[in-house]
């Protein structure tokens, strides 16, 4: 037997130019394009605004003042519904039931209320001793997030002060020489108050908490679907054992392409039982976070957590040894910033807006922010993500046991070196 040739030293290895250009041309790309992803999601909602769904009520029953055709409610009604703030604004012209059954299903982000008796408080304005100002009402929704919240806030803010401001200068006209005092109140005659439309618990993350759940079951799913296929490849010999300087290598167990991926995937199902049980411990039991429904949350959650770890395991018998980086930019990367769960996805670029159509993390948190919200309604978006997982989880065995039948087919079996 020939002697061992001397180790390498890595002084020496370093000046290789091969040995840097593939992970520096890889980390670099990556780098770069996570960046790109994340940060053009969210840089700018302003600027990406747009028709963001706000409910407008006129609940002015008044009758219109002299000379004129419409009550002032009903001017200002339509003045606002006209203008879509350069269409960043859907308004959406309902009744109060209406608008407070849209809050409640999650539909709208907020709303602007003209509260009955408007009118009245306007011509009021004019009389002598005139000193309570007429009210309008924004709404804000948290469940649908805290900056789709305020997003929506800001826009009927807004609007209701311009209304007011458009309506100064006509009761200041028509005051002809009352005294300053009338005139400073007729200047801003509208006072705008805040309220919440639609309450979510304290312990709910500012509406945020339906956004960090599902992303721990997303997470739940790609990590566990990648350590049982490792921990399986490793048990079946397929893979070396290394932990610090032990190293390891099983008897190879002769099994074809298609049997493991039965065999992982039988194991995320009930390793998955698991790790949803403890994510729904954790975030309920210890933490105290705001949930209702809680069997139906177990439920939709376990699944929600099994379709992602399904498809792991169907981009890992696919792709090989770059199967985990394939699903990390399906269910995470890409995923993320198309959720809306974070920032509205009428705030982010159509790109992401076209991802969301079919990115899981955006079907996953709709279902949850329906069940934790909005009294778990279908039309909430709950029906929607149903819909989708189950799509998603026939997609991960079709796509997965398509591929393998067809490695097999072809005889492509996965190399079995057996250890010395």
């Amino acid at each position: 037997m020939a002697a061992p040739g001397p180790e390498a030293r890595a002084t020496a290895l370093l000046r290789r130019p091969h040995l840097w250009l593939v992970p520096t041309v890889l980390t670099g790309l990556l780098t770069l394009l996570l960046s790109l992803l994340y940060m053009g999601g969210i840089v700018n909602p302003n600027g990406d605004l747009r028709d963001l769904p706000i409910a407008l009520v006129n609940g002015d029953t008044g009758e219109p003042p002299a000379g004129q055709r419409q009550n002032v409610g009903t001017r200002i009604a339509e003045a606002i519904a006209a203008d879509t703030a350069g269409g960043k604004a859907d308004w959406r012209t309902l009744t109060r039931a209406e608008a407070q059954e849209q809050l409640d299903s999650g539909r709208v982000y907020g709303a602007l209320v003209i509260p009955p008796g408007f009118t009245d408080s306007v011509t009021a304005l004019t009389t002598t001793g005139a000193t309570a100002r007429p009210t309008m009402t924004v709404l804000t929704n948290p469940g649908k997030g805290s900056l789709g919240s305020s997003l929506a806030s800001q826009i009927s803010t807004a609007a209701a002060r311009q209304a007011s401001a458009g309506l100064g200068e006509q009761l200041t006209a028509a005051a002809g020489s009352a005294d300053s005092t009338i005139k400073v109140l007729l200047a801003d005659p509208v006072e705008i108050v805040t309220e919440v439309g639609h309450p979510i618990g304290s312990h709910s993350g500012l509406g945020l908490s339906a956004f960090y759940y599902t992303l721990l079951l997303v997470l739940a799913g790609f990590m566990g679907g990648n350590v049982i296929s490792n921990g399986v490849d490793t048990a079946l010999g397929y893979a070396d054992n290394e932990i610090g300087p032990w190293h390891t290598r099983r008897p190879t167990v002769p099994i074809n392409r298609t049997q493991t991926l039965l065999l992982k995937m039988a194991m995320t199902a009930g390793i998955t039982l698991v790790s949803v049980s403890l994510v729904m411990l954790a975030c309920v039991t210890i933490l105290g976070m705001d949930a209702t429904h809680l069997p139906l949350l177990w439920v939709y959650s376990y699944c929600a957590a099994l379709a992602v770890g399904l498809g792991v395991q169907a981009i890992n018998a696919a792709f090989g040894g770059i199967g985990q980086l394939v699903s990390m930019f399906v269910f995470i990367v890409l995923g993320l910033p198309s959720s809306g769960a974070t920032v509205p996805l009428q705030a982010v670029p159509a790109f992401y807006r076209f991802l969301s159509y079919f990115e899981p993390m955006r079907q996953l948190s709709d279902g949850i922010r329906a069940i934790l919200f909005f009294d778990a309604r279908g039309d909430a978006g709950l029906t929607r993500s149903w819909i989708m997982i189950a799509i998603g989880t026939v997609l991960a065995f079709a796509f997965g046991f398509a591929m393998t039948g067809y490695y097999d087919r072809k005889g492509h079996k996965r190399l079995t070196p057996q250890p010395a």
